[in-house]
């Protein structure tokens, strides 16, 4: 499964920001409704919403959002990059 890419930003009165969990949530049910669409088979679509799930409800998502938060606040772009090993969640955040 290749990386989910994940760049949260702060809302401004220009634009709209969502923290790392909202855009989890929203990759999450976009997924579920590509599944219902009909792409059920889709293996590599099937691992992502599995992984999604997974991330949502492990303590890592939290300490991500944490870590990403910190980040916004230093005025920093932020991109987080969510990926599983060994069945568990991981990440990688690049700044900019």
């Amino acid at each position: 499964m290749s990386p989910i890419v994940l760049e949260p930003r702060y809302s401004t009165k220009d634009m709209p920001g969502k923290c790392i969990k909202g855009l989890a949530k929203q990759e999450l049910g976009s997924c579920l409704r590509e599944l219902l669409r009909g792409e059920i088979g889709n293996k590599e679509l099937e691992a992502k919403y599995e992984a999604l799930v997974s991330f949502l409800k492990s303590p890592v998502s939290k300490k991500l959002c944490n870590v990403c938060e910190r980040f916004l606040a230093e005025g920093r772009e932020v991109t987080a990059k969510l990926y599983f090993w060994r069945g568990k969640p991981k990440y990688k955040i690049k700044l900019t």
